[in-house]
């Protein structure tokens, strides 16, 4: 699997949420699960996240308490350990928070002070192929989330396509 830079998927609840955002990116992969839905198929990468990944968010947590910003964990060992059925939208989904749950699409999401990252999983077709597409959609609040973005956005478009590749391997 070669996670290619991609739009959101056509008709997506999270493409909707694009107007105004000051970051989006998606990247469609094969589908490693097309028996699970979109909820189960999150929480089965988020599982798999390399250690190297977890790595970099424990730095990143120890950075950015310096200047007040939450403590996220990190992807893989935040996830609660209950089946995907049990969730409902508000519940807490490892460093995230759901906001919208269906079959072929999930949004998640963490609101801080210096801005609001949804990240969606959508599941679907293309020429008949089975495939996931992850996007990301950033609406910045302040001073600081612009900062902060300038800093994480391009170690975001370099880590991610990276990290989903080696899931892909397991």
């Amino acid at each position: 699997m070669k996670p290619l830079l991609c739009d959101l998927p056509n008709g997506s609840r999270i493409a909707q949420t694009l107007l105004g955002s000051d970051f989006a990116d998606c990247y469609r992969f094969d589908d490693l699960w097309p028996d699970k839905n979109a909820l189960e198929t999150y929480l089965m990468l988020v599982t798999r996240t390399p250690g190297w990944m977890n790595a970099l968010m424990a730095m990143r947590n120890q950075a950015v308490r310096l200047v007040g910003l939450k403590h996220l964990g990190n992807l893989s060992t935040a996830v609660n350990r209950k089946p995907a059925h049990a969730y409902q939208v508000g519940d807490r989904v490892g460093i995230f928070s759901l906001k919208h749950l269906q079959d072929n699409e999930v949004i998640l999401f963490d609101d801080d002070k210096h801005l609001l990252v949804q990240l969606s999983l959508v599941k679907h077709l293309v020429d008949g192929q089975p495939m996931v597409s992850l996007g990301t959609v950033v609406h910045i609040h302040n001073r600081l989330g612009r900062l902060y973005m300038a800093v994480v956005g391009p170690v975001h478009s370099a880590i991610v396509p990276r990290m989903l590749a080696q899931v892909a391997h397991g």
